[in-house]
């Protein structure tokens, strides 16, 4: 899975990598408290190790990917591999505030291929129907 890096808040006493991913697209560590290798996908010689928890945008207390992790210091902007995130993980992501479910790519060698789009809001809400009493009156 990939994910961008939105920011990067230092407090006194901890580092948070918050990326655009969220416990939705990836249960796992939440629930069993899974670890995933994250990686940088550009890799910066040199770059000093950081302890960071990542974490995603929803603002719960289960919404991260990883814990106390060293891994080389991220910047806002960088984009940062999830691995072994696969279709085990897909199949436990949801919508859970009103998230869409990411795309899914197939790569093979050179070439990548979107085996699944990106859902969007209108799918979230297709099936939803408001009965008329519900209906605001002009």
């Amino acid at each position: 899975m990939l994910t961008h890096v939105l920011y990067v808040k230092e407090t006194g006493t901890k580092n948070f990598a918050i990326v655009d991913a969220a416990m939705n697209d990836l249960l796992r560590p939440s629930l069993y408290q899974a670890h995933h290798d994250i990686l940088p996908v550009r890799q910066v010689p040199n770059a000093p190790d950081t302890v960071f928890d990542v974490v995603g945008p929803v603002c719960e207390s289960g919404d991260f990917l990883a814990q106390g992790r060293t891994m080389p210091e991220v910047k806002a902007g960088d984009l940062l591999a999830v691995m072994s995130a696969g279709a085990y993980g897909f199949t436990m992501a949801s919508n859970y505030n009103s998230r869409p479910r990411v795309s899914e790519i197939l790569v093979k060698g050179g070439e990548h291929f979107v085996i699944r789009d990106r859902e969007t809001f209108d799918d979230l809400v297709r099936g939803e129907r408001i009965p008329g009493f519900l209906e605001a009156k002009a």
